[in-house]
């Protein structure tokens, strides 16, 4: 892990722990697309109570298609619906300030269950290899109040995320893109994953992490890194809680 990036981005955790505020550059979803998209985060999570949280997070756009059509309660995706992901999957998203690479090209990208292993007690799924060695060696080295909060995300679970993130930035792409990846571009769906301290919560996704011993902590490894430093390249807030797999 870079130490040096590790102990920059610490010390400046109270410039990023400030709201992100919208500017007169952002772009929004028209009046159109931000009815769209409401129906579109509501059918997302009732496919996400029907098949179970944890399934969730490797569900392939194919399935989810296939249980909204078959199940009366979900509902099947309507035509503008079915445009709008479309568009938030393939478009261009440095017009939003997201720089990073695509990681994804396939909107029907399938995760095999024999390639991922489940993490007792998280609901979560790590890559068997590197993340879940990592991740494994991050538990005895740094301990036991360590938890991962977040592993593999298939394409819709990183849709969900992202759409509900536009929902509760009302409409703003380019503040949501600041925050979380357009799913075409997360490392959760090829490697990283994200951990937390054991009863934090909510707050294991804020700045706030950097200052724990959980952290304080992982900063003298070198086996992991850190995917979203400050001022890192993707245009990404700074996420302390990310493990860059490397």
């Amino acid at each position: 892990m870079n130490r040096r990036n590790f102990l920059a981005c610490a010390a400046l955790t109270p410039v990023f722990a400030q709201e992100l505020t919208a500017d007169d550059n952002d772009i929004y979803l028209s009046k159109e697309e931000w009815k769209v998209l409401v129906s579109v985060n509501t059918r997302l999570k009732r496919i996400k109570r029907h098949v179970g949280f944890a399934n969730f997070n490797l569900i392939s756009f194919h399935d989810t298609l296939f249980y909204a059509r078959n199940y009366y309660a979900i509902g099947a995706f309507t035509k503008k619906e079915l445009e709008l992901i479309d568009k938030l999957f393939q478009e261009d998203q440095n017009q939003y300030g997201f720089f990073g690479p695509k990681t994804c090209n396939d909107i029907n990208n399938e995760i095999s269950r024999k390639d991922v292993e489940k993490i007792p007690y998280t609901g979560h799924f790590l890559f068997k290899g590197k993340a879940q060695e990592d991740y494994e060696n991050l538990k005895k080295d740094v301990g036991n109040t360590l938890i991962l909060t977040s592993g593999v995300r298939n394409v819709v679970k990183q849709l969900s995320l992202y759409v509900n993130k536009i929902y509760n930035c009302r409409g703003n792409i380019t503040k949501a893109s600041r925050s979380i990846a357009p799913p075409a571009y997360s490392y959760h769906t090829i490697s990283d994953f994200d951990v937390g301290r054991k009863g934090w919560g909510y707050k294991n996704f804020t700045a706030d992490f950097a200052s724990t011993y959980e952290f304080n902590q992982m900063i003298k490894l070198d086996y992991i890194g850190m995917r979203y430093n400050m001022n890192n390249s993707d245009g990404v807030r700074f996420e302390p809680w990310h493990v860059e797999v490397i």
